[in-house]
């Protein structure tokens, strides 16, 4: 396994995916405008972006994916889906979190609002960042985790966006947001991943 990152970027989900099931990896630190625009790396991804993984000839990126990825790569850490009713809900809020929560996140925070206005609320497709807030907010306010009452590599995905969501102030601090945060903040692979990419961002 090759782990293609940088500290300060969603590479930290990737990593605390890895220690969640356990992976053995050989890490790749890229920098930005650097070695991720490298031609050696573009071959791998064209983005040029990070995290991604290189695995068995497969190649993974996208946050979100390589999460999903490595619960069926590795099985026996028991954070894929059990039933069907699971895999719903670990598709439904990852794809939720990856797709209107982060548009609305990001459109926020670089001015867009999409307001009141209807049309621009379908054109945006996740409606607007209030509803997004408040349909992830009831959901854990019912539910301790993404599937229920068990933790899955989703949280891995979902959880980061809560957790970075509140830490930077892109998201609010709801009392099922802060709850649910301190469940994932208490996992060792959380803290190990965590620890890792700290040290690195500080050097």
């Amino acid at each position: 396994m090759k782990f293609y990152t940088n500290p300060l970027s969603r590479g930290q989900m990737a990593r605390w995916a890895l220690h969640e099931v356990g992976a053995q990896y050989e890490e790749v630190l890229l920098e930005y405008d650097g070695s991720m625009k490298s031609a050696e790396y573009l071959a791998i991804n064209p983005m040029g972006k990070v995290p991604c993984i290189e695995h068995e000839g497969n190649i993974v990126t996208e946050a979100a994916a390589i999460c999903l990825y490595l619960a069926d790569a590795f099985p026996k850490a028991g954070l894929g889906p059990k039933n069907l009713a699971e895999r719903a809900a670990m598709l439904r809020w990852s794809f939720f979190a990856a797709g209107p929560l982060e548009q609305a996140v990001i459109n926020r925070a670089l001015g867009f609002e999409v307001g009141d206005d209807a049309m621009k609320q379908r054109q945006a497709g996740y409606g607007t960042y209030d509803g997004c807030v408040e349909v992830l907010s009831q959901h854990f306010a019912a539910h301790d985790y993404v599937c229920g009452d068990r933790f899955t590599i989703a949280d891995v995905y979902v959880g980061s966006h809560v957790d970075w969501g509140m830490t930077f102030g892109s998201l609010p601090e709801r009392p099922s947001f802060l709850a649910y945060a301190e469940r994932l903040r208490a996992r060792s692979a959380y803290k190990e991943a965590r620890s890792i990419d700290a040290k690195l961002g500080a050097q």
